[in-house]
């Protein structure tokens, strides 16, 4: 997929007057990472809703792979949903269904002519890759609650990308995790990203998320996370948001650089 996938023209939005974006303006192309910095409060997860049209904005245009949406009625949001994953953030699994069928359940819900899968065994053995790509093959039978923390997020992270979409959104992946377990969510999101070139945007409060997105990559012949060539960063931007406002857009050097007192919070 070529040219821009996300582009927000001039947006705001408000709930009960106060601002949760507040004439947001930016575009990514094909292959793009963004990482997204900002406190409780600043619209970060409004960005992604409004991107997935959970919330409609009150003016300005929204563009999702070149095709306008800010108007679109729901029923016409299932074919583009249908090329977007997202990550919740918790996971955002479903208690009351296996992890089996909580990763199967974008393929079951996809529409006709989108790329749906049929259900005659070919949603079972996506639903073993993307267990299998994020290294939790054989948990199809268990429940959320009988899983860590990590683990969920990992069957969230298998959900959001069984459907192979090319623009992924993760809202706070590693939020509540440890470290270690933090470093390797963001693995798996990097090893998606590189091994299908896919576009993403990643809400986070740690620095060293947006660190490891921006200067490494997957490498599919050794199979391991090594550090990126010099000037391949380009292709990676970081955002901080404020009070509903785009604050802050750069590369790390920029962000590292910048003298704006709450900017420099997230640089370090």
């Amino acid at each position: 997929m070529n040219g821009s996938v996300l582009r927000f023209e001039d947006v705001s939005l408000s709930f009960e007057g106060t601002p949760a974006l507040d004439h947001v303006s930016f575009d990514m192309e094909a292959g793009a990472t963004r990482i997204v910095y900002g406190v409780a409060g600043s619209g970060k997860t409004t960005l992604l809703k409004a991107s997935l049209g959970l919330v409609s904005p009150d003016s300005g245009r929204i563009f999702v792979f070149g095709e306008e949406v800010t108007h679109l009625k729901e029923n016409d949001w299932f074919q583009i949903r249908a090329k977007m994953g997202i990550l919740f953030q918790e996971g955002g699994l479903f208690d009351s269904l296996t992890v089996g069928e909580n990763v199967a359940y974008p393929l079951l819900n996809q529409q006709a002519g989108a790329g749906r899968v049929s259900q005659n065994g070919h949603v079972a053995g996506r639903v073993s890759e993307a267990l299998s790509f994020v290294e939790l093959e054989g948990t199809e039978d268990k429940f959320p609650s009988e899983l860590s923390g990590g683990m969920r997020r990992r069957v969230g992270i298998a959900r959001a990308v069984v459907t192979e979409p090319p623009l992924l959104l993760y809202d706070s992946p590693t939020a509540g995790l440890d470290p270690i377990t933090a470093n390797n969510i963001v693995n798996l999101i990097l090893k998606e990203r590189d091994l299908r070139h896919a576009t993403s945007v990643m809400v986070t409060h740690r620095f060293q998320d947006g660190h490891l997105l921006a200067n490494f990559r997957y490498n599919p012949s050794s199979g391991q996370i090594e550090r990126a060539p010099a000037g391949s960063e380009m292709t990676t931007q970081f955002f901080v948001m404020h009070e509903g406002r785009l604050v802050f857009v750069g590369t790390q050097e920029e962000l590292k650089a910048s003298r704006d007192p709450y900017v420099q919070k997230f640089a370090k």
